[in-house]
This record gives structure tokens, sequence and C-alpha cells, in this order.
């Protein structure tokens, strides 16, 4: 037995907690079932869940996150340029692998808009499917950066700004490097201006993916006004149609001149795979005859050589040289039923207003019926969206082809700019007025 003093504390009894002293002798796992008690919500009290930090550890460096996500954008976009221009080239007694990887590196820069300067003159007219395939893979590789870096939806356009930079400075030294390597005799390329275009796209390309990743490009749409929302949508929508309208346009007339088309890449003698190459090289200038093909249904045409310009006066296709994505330009004057096709761009307008309209008369029971002021002001921004988009894709769908007859191709960039943005304007304007009107409720008896 032991035996106290009065002067000494005693100790908790086993299963008391020591703060017994402040009047809770409770055992200790009473204590903790009330303290979980407490912790408990109120029933019908939603609680947010608490987010967890994203771990670093076994997290990549920014450097070796973006080089390699530049990398790989890099090498997926260019293995398809250099199987095409390798099939190309292939006839029954030439070409080579060199010589295929050669081209396909100079195509990779063309397709980022770097100009060639070759003996027969520069080349500048830039393949847009080539574009439009490195700007998808460079988007992926802002989405991998940021996930990377841990900023995966913490909406900081910091680290969406740092994510794009890093990435484009990779992508630019890889664009001098190709530069580098292809430069010949008679084929010249500035590498420094290689590395500043595929720096500047990458960087651009890249802070897409990194925007919609870190969640700034919702955190961009929550704060911008209504207006400016129904706008921006409503543009993109009328400029996806005038786009289908002038691929539709353009399908048909390759489709009737197909037989020139034919024609022009039999005359290469190249084989059945130099065919096939050549053939796909058409393919990938697709985007740039639906532009071509835009601006002529808006009115200010595409040129086709220094000091001719199709809009819809006669050209003569066997004036032109022998290339197949010149078969299918107009051979005459619009008339009948290719009259008709220039009133599409009105057309396309008036359905981006019809449904701007539409969509904010469904959503009326929510938030009240539109005014006028709400509806006419998206209505009239749609137009300068599209003059924007149009005016940048004119830009870049043109450039020359060598020297000579076709140093210069494709529309005035400032010409389709502004007949489109007057034309947008006017249809959804029309076509919002119109369906406000048909569906405004008849007075009350």
């Amino acid at each position: 037995m032991s035996s106290v003093t009065p002067d000494q504390p005693r100790r908790p009894a086993a299963g008391v907690r020591a703060d017994a002293r402040r009047g809770d002798a409770r055992p200790a796992g009473a204590r903790r079932d009330a303290r979980r008690d407490d912790a408990r919500p109120a029933p019908g009290v939603r609680v947010p869940a608490s987010r967890r930090p994203e771990p670093t550890r076994g997290r990549a460096p920014l450097v070796v996150a973006a080089g390699v996500a530049a990398g790989w954008a890099a090498l997926t976009s260019y293995l398809p340029v250099a199987l095409v221009l390798g099939l190309a080239q292939f006839s029954e007694d030439a070409g080579s692998v060199v010589n295929a990887l050669r081209a396909g590196l100079a195509g990779w820069l063309l397709g980022h808009g770097v100009p060639l300067q070759t003996t027969a003159g520069p080349l500048g007219l830039v393949p847009l499917l080539l574009s439009g395939l490195a700007l998808w893979r460079l988007t992926r590789a802002g989405v991998h950066t940021s996930r990377a870096m841990g900023a995966r939806g913490g909406r900081s356009p910091r680290q969406a700004l740092t994510a794009a930079v890093a990435v484009g400075l990779g992508y630019g030294l890889l664009g001098a490097l190709a530069a580098v390597l292809v430069s010949t005799d008679g084929l010249r390329i500035s590498p420094v201006r290689a590395g500043v275009t595929h720096a500047i796209f990458g960087a651009l390309a890249a802070l897409i993916g990194a925007l919609r990743t870190t969640g700034v490009a919702g955190l961009l749409a929550e704060r911008a006004p209504a207006v400016l929302r129904d706008g921006v949508r409503t543009g993109l929508v009328a400029g996806l149609l005038l786009l289908g309208a002038g691929a539709g346009a353009a399908g048909l007339a390759v489709a009737t001149g197909g037989g020139d088309a034919a024609d022009m890449i039999g005359a290469y003698r190249t084989g059945v795979a130099g065919q096939a190459g050549i053939t796909l090289i058409s393919l990938a200038y697709a985007p740039n005859a639906t532009v071509w093909s835009t601006a002529y249904l808006l009115g200010p045409g595409f040129a086709v050589g220094t000091g001719t310009a199709v809009r819809t006066s006669e050209v003569s296709v066997g004036s032109l040289p022998a290339v197949p994505l010149l078969a299918g330009l107009p051979s005459g004057p619009v008339d009948g039923f290719g009259a008709a096709l220039l009133a599409v761009p009105v057309l396309a307008g008036m359905a981006a207003g019809w449904l701007l309209a539409r969509r904010l008369l469904r959503d009326a029971e929510e938030r009240g019926a539109p005014d006028w002021a709400a509806l006419l002001g998206p209505a009239a921004l749609a137009g300068p969206v599209v003059g924007l988009l149009a005016g940048l894709a004119a830009a870049a769908s043109g450039g020359p082809l060598g020297g000579g007859r076709l140093a210069e191709i494709g529309p005035v960039p400032w010409q389709v700019a502004a007949v489109s943005t007057a034309v947008i304007t006017v249809g959804a304007l029309l076509g919002a007025t119109a369906a406000k009107v048909v569906a405004r409720p008849a007075p009350r008896a």
C-alpha cells in the first residue's frame, strides 16, 4: 500500500481525463463521443466538403513537365507531316527516308507560320489543317503541364500563365532546332524567326488548355457581363454557320471541277504513292479553301496571284499553274442558283440572332422577359466578334506560294473583317427582332 500525503496531488483514476479539476471528470471515451456529437452538423444543414490539397510528393519539376509536354506535342504533330510528304515525294525511282524526314520538318515549320525561302521563291502558304493539329496538341500540353504543377482547379491566373509560358519556351527551342537541321543551300529558314514564332504559337495554344484546367476560364465567364457572354456565344454560332456555308460552297466547287483536279494530280507522274501524298497535301489546305470560299460569299473575294482577285468575274482555270488546290476556282460569273449563295452570310447572321432570342425567351421564366436592350445588345455584339475571327482566319489562310504569279494568294484581311462585321450585325439584329416579335403574346381582349 502506498501512502499519500495531504500536500501531494492525487493522480486521476484510469479512464478519467486529467482535466477533472475543471469539473469534467468523465471517462476519456465518453468525452470523445461527446466531441463527435458536438461536431456533427444540425439536421438539414449542408456542410461544404473540405478540399484536399494535391500531393506534392513525386511531382515533376516545371521545366521537366513543360519540356516533355512540348516535345510530345511537337512529335505527334510532326509525324503525320513526315508521312504525308514522304508519300508525296516517293515515286518508282526517287525518294528516301532522310529526305522524307527533312521535308517533314520543313512542312512542320510551315504549318506554324514560318516562311520557307526556296530557290523558286518564298513559300508562306500555311496549311491550316496542320496548324489545327498542332494547336490541339499544344492545348493538351497546357493541360498536362497545369496538372503537373498541381494547379488543377486552383483558379490562379498566374499558374495558368506560368504553364503556358513554360510550354511556349520549350516549343520555341524545338522550332529553332528544326530550322537549323533543315536549312541547306536550296532551303533557308531563319532559326530566330522559327524560335520566336513557335514560342508565341505554343504559349497561346497552351494557355487555352491551362485556362480550362485551372478553372480561370470559368472564373472569367462568371465575372463577365451577361451581354458580353451572350454576344460572344452568338458570334461563335454565326461564325460557325458562315464557315459551314463556305465549306459547302468550296466542296461544291471542287466536286464540279474534280476532273481538272484529277488531271493536275496525274500530271505529276509520281506513282500511286506520290499521288496519294499530293492528295493528302491538298486536304491539308482544305481549311484555307474554306476561308477563301467564305470570303467569296461575303463579297471581297480572294487573290490567286498578283493583281488577280476572284469575286464574280470569269477566271480561266487553264491559265493557272497546275496546283490541285486551285481546281475548284469558279470558271465563270455567278448566276442562277449560285447567285443565291451570296445571301448565305445574311441568313447565317439571322439564324444566330434567332437562336439567341429563342434561348433568352426560353429562360424568361426564371430571369423575367428580356427587354429590347438585353436582346439587341448581344445581337449587335455578334458582328464584331465574327469580324475579328474572320479577319484573323483570312490573314492566316493567305501567303505566297513561290515567286512570280503565285506571290499573293488569299483574301485581304481587313476587307473580310469589315464586310463580315456589317453583314452579321444586320442579320443578327433582324433575326433577334423577328424572333421576339413572333414570340410576343397576343394582347388580352
